[in-house]
C-alpha cells in the first residue's frame, strides 16, 4: 500500500470516529487500519494520531495531514470523474442515498429503467433518514426533502411538496368532519417526530394573509411517514403530511381530505444534492432521468390526490 492510501485510509478513521468503522466501510480487519496507520507514521517520521485503548486525537501534525488528505482526495475525485466523461457509454458504481420511501416510490422505477438503458453502471443505494456526510460516505447522489444546511454542497430543487391534511371515514364518523382549524385542533393526531424535527402544529395562512401557527393534539408520533400513514388509516387519529408519500389512499377513498379551504403554507420542498457541480456522465444522466420521472413542474404524486391543484389554496 502507498503512501496515498494510507492518507487516505487516516482521513476514513478521522471522520468516521473511529478505526472499526473505516475497516467497516473497508470491509478489512481493524488491526489492518492499524498497521497502516503506523506504517505511514514511519513513512512521514512524524506522530500523527495520540492513541488509547478507546479513543485518539489529532496531533498538530496529524491535522495538518488530515487538511492534506482532503485535498488528495478532491483531487482524486475530480482526475477520475474526468477521465470518465471520456467514456462514451456510462459506467461505474452509482452511490445514492435516500429516505426509504424516496427510494420506493420514485428512485427504484428509474434505477430499473436506467439500468436497462445503461447496463454498465452499477448502483448502490443506501436508504437511510439521518442526514449523512456525502463527501465522507462517498456518495455520488442524495435525495432529500428540505435543502442542506452544508453550504459546500450543490443542491438542486427537484420539486415542490405541498401539505396535506388526512382521516380515515372511520375517523370522521367517530369525530364529525371538523369545520374550522379550531375544532381540528382538538381531535386525535398523530405527527412526525425524530432527534432533529418535531412537527407540533399545523402552519398556514390566516385569512388576512398572515402566517398563522395551530397547536395540534398529538397521540401518536413516530419518525416514518408510512408508519403516520397507516395510523391515519387506522381511524384513530388525523394526520398532516406532504403529499409525496401519498399513494392511492386518496383515489381508493381510505382516506379524507379535511379543511381543504384551509391555505397550508408548503412543506420543504425535495432536492437533488452532490459533492461537486462536475458530475460523472452516469450521474448527470440518472439526475436527468428522477427529473424527468417525477415532473418538472407538477410532481408525479400530486396525481394520486384528486383535484389537489384546488386544495389547500385558500
Amino acid at each position: 500500500m502507498d503512501t496515498t492510501s494510507r492518507l487516505l485510509m487516516l482521513l476514513d478513521v478521522v471522520e468516521l470516529g473511529s478505526f472499526s468503522s473505516a475497516a467497516e466501510r473497508r470491509n478489512i480487519d481493524r488491526s489492518v487500519i492499524s498497521k497502516q496507520i503506523s506504517r505511514l507514521e514511519d513513512d512521514l517520521g512524524v506522530r500523527l494520531l495520540n492513541r488509547t485503548t478507546r479513543s485518539f486525537s489529532l496531533t498538530a501534525a496529524g491535522a495538518e495531514m488530515i487538511k492534506k488528505s482532503r485535498e488528495l482526495r478532491e483531487l482524486l475525485g475530480h482526475t477520475i470523474r474526468l477521465a470518465e466523461n471520456y467514456h462514451q457509454e456510462p459506467r461505474g458504481v452509482l452511490k445514492i442515498t435516500s429516505s426509504t420511501i424516496i427510494a420506493k416510490r420514485y428512485l427504484q422505477p428509474v434505477i430499473n429503467d436506467f439500468q436497462k438503458r445503461f447496463p454498465q453502471v452499477e448502483v448502490e443505494l443506501r436508504l437511510d433518514d439521518r442526514v449523512m456526510d456525502i463527501v465522507a460516505e462517498g456518495v455520488d447522489l442524495a435525495f432529500r426533502v428540505g435543502e442542506p444546511k452544508d453550504s459546500t454542497l450543490i443542491a438542486r430543487k427537484l420539486a415542490r411538496n405541498r401539505l396535506i391534511i388526512l382521516a380515515s371515514p372511520e375517523f370522521i364518523d367517530t369525530y364529525g368532519m371538523p369545520k374550522t382549524i379550531d375544532e381540528l385542533a382538538l381531535l386525535p393526531a398523530a405527527n412526525y417526530t425524530s432527534s432533529s424535527l418535531r412537527v407540533t402544529s399545523i402552519d398556514y395562512i390566516d385569512q388576512q394573509g398572515n402566517r398563522a401557527e395551530k397547536t395540534i393534539k398529538s397521540v401518536f408520533r413516530a419518525n416514518d411517514g408510512e408508519v403516520l400513514l397507516l395510523k391515519a388509516l387506522s381511524g384513530t387519529a388525523f394526520v398532516v403530511i406532504p403529499a409525496f408519500i401519498i399513494a392511492n389512499e386518496v383515489k381508493d377513498g381510505d382516506l379524507i381530505p379535511l379543511l381543504t379551504d384551509l391555505q397550508l403554507s408548503d412543506f420543504s420542498a425535495m432536492y437533488a444534492v452532490y459533492p461537486h457541480r462536475d458530475l460523472p456522465v452516469r450521474t448527470r444522466l440518472f439526475f436527468d432521468a428522477v427529473r424527468e420521472y417525477i415532473g418538472k413542474d407538477i410532481p408525479i404524486w400530486e396525481s394520486n390526490i384528486p383535484n389537489f391543484e384546488h386544495l389547500y389554496q385558500g
